[in-house]
């Protein structure tokens, strides 16, 4: 007999979330059993969405919904094309050729005749699989799941995507903030942390030991962490000049640890850009290691999320689960997770964010109150029970729609 490893199950959650909410999510689930629901998009690692998609797909099944993941595949091409797509939806620059369009639909086109989608529920994250909504006989609800922040989209590139949004039957952002003109229904769930996973479930002391030796991060001076994949909106480069004001009044070493996702072709770049701010006291590690990151994030004085735009920023809230002072840039997501001053800071400008770490690192009780206060809004707020819960309520509202289960696949 084959031993399965044991899997995270909804009760699981219920020192967290209480024996009632347990209750009532697994009465909503009850309802939808056996609903067949698949998520597309363009990567199985690096970056929020598909450590999201990693663990949602398996509480969903838990519950008892039939959940499946599916990954586009594509030339560098067509991943620079959508990384510039994605730069622009954020407020970036971008000259959307003819060619580039090409490129895109028909890498898309030769995804859909390989991906058969005849699932209850079709769930497509962010704009690289987008246009896959054409290349389909509709069988039930298509969502579009958009995780990048909208505040400011590049118009050109938003008048040639809104015409393959409208054809989804719901579009769903992180925050109120992102809310577009579209035809099509907008709903906002914000993302949650899987907190027994291994980035986010509790480290003994010795293994945190063992993983900051293994990468000789020195540990006699306060720790300054951020945590993102290598992408110029996350700022690194701030951070680092933020930290080199800091460390005039107080002795710090940064570590900035990252990522690069297989379906951004930008970030190999930053990363090299970044090696040549290395010394001494500024570690910079391209390295996928989920215990490296639970380690420097539980033992950091202060984690440093100075991003420009940003969707949501997951690695804030799972800083925050570990009791550990968040300064965030004031954008996006960040905002609805950090209160300045009750469980973080936000900043708008690298002095800011100098004049924060200093006072942080100068003052261990203010570390400690707003490392507990922060660790109760993510519990209150941010773990994905909640963000499950959303999802059954939204596919239970579709049933009124459409007749979703018994379909083949």
């Amino acid at each position: 007999m084959i031993n399965h490893p044991r899997i995270v199950r909804l009760e699981d959650y219920e020192p967290y979330i209480g024996t009632e909410a347990v209750d009532r999510i697994l009465a909503k689930a009850e309802k939808l059993r056996d609903l067949h629901v698949v998520n597309v998009n363009s990567t199985y690692y690096g970056g929020g969405v598909a450590e999201l998609l990693g663990s949602m797909t398996i509480l969903m099944n838990q519950v008892g919904l039939k959940t499946g993941w599916r990954v586009i595949q594509g030339s560098p091409d067509f991943f620079s094309i959508t990384k510039k797509m994605h730069n622009a939806l954020q407020g970036g620059e971008i000259n959307l050729t003819e060619r580039k369009k090409k490129i895109y639909e028909e890498v898309v086109y030769e995804n859909a005749l390989r991906t058969h989608l005849i699932h209850d529920v079709v769930i497509i994250h962010d704009p690289q699989p987008l246009p896959l909504i054409t290349h389909y006989r509709k069988r039930g609800p298509w969502i579009w799941r958009c995780h990048v922040d909208l505040t400011r989209p590049h118009p050109g590139l938003w008048d040639y995507l809104r015409p393959f949004i409208e054809q989804y039957d719901a579009v769903i952002l992180s925050i109120p903030e992102y809310a577009q003109d579209l035809r099509t229904p907008q709903l906002f769930f914000m993302p949650g942390i899987d907190p027994f996973s291994i980035k986010n479930a509790p480290l003994p002391e010795a293994e945190i030991e063992e993983r900051l030796a293994h990468y000789r991060i020195p540990t006699d001076l306060p720790l300054v962490v951020q945590v993102s994949r290598f992408d110029r909106f996350k700022d690194p480069k701030g951070v680092v000049e933020a930290f080199r004001l800091a460390r005039r009044q107080v002795p710090c070493t940064l570590v900035l640890l990252g990522n690069v996702a297989t379906d951004d072709p930008e970030g190999p770049e930053i990363y090299e850009s970044l090696l040549e701010c290395q010394e001494e006291r500024i570690i910079i590690l391209s390295v996928q290691d989920t215990a490296l990151v639970n380690a420097l994030q539980t033992r950091a004085a202060v984690v440093l999320q100075k991003s420009l735009r940003e969707g949501f920023g997951l690695t804030v809230a799972e800083a925050m689960w570990k009791g550990t002072p968040v300064i965030g840039g004031n954008v996006g997501g960040i905002r609805y997770q950090i209160t300045d001053g009750v469980n973080g800071f936000l900043v708008n400008t690298v002095e800011e964010a100098a004049q924060r770490l200093v006072q942080l690192l100068q003052d261990e009780t203010l570390r400690r109150r707003l490392g507990a206060a922060a660790r109760e809004t993510v519990r209150q707020k941010f773990l994905l029970s909640r963000n499950l819960e959303q999802y059954l309520d939204l596919f239970a509202a579709f049933e009124a729609r459409f007749t979703l289960r018994g379909l083949p696949g």
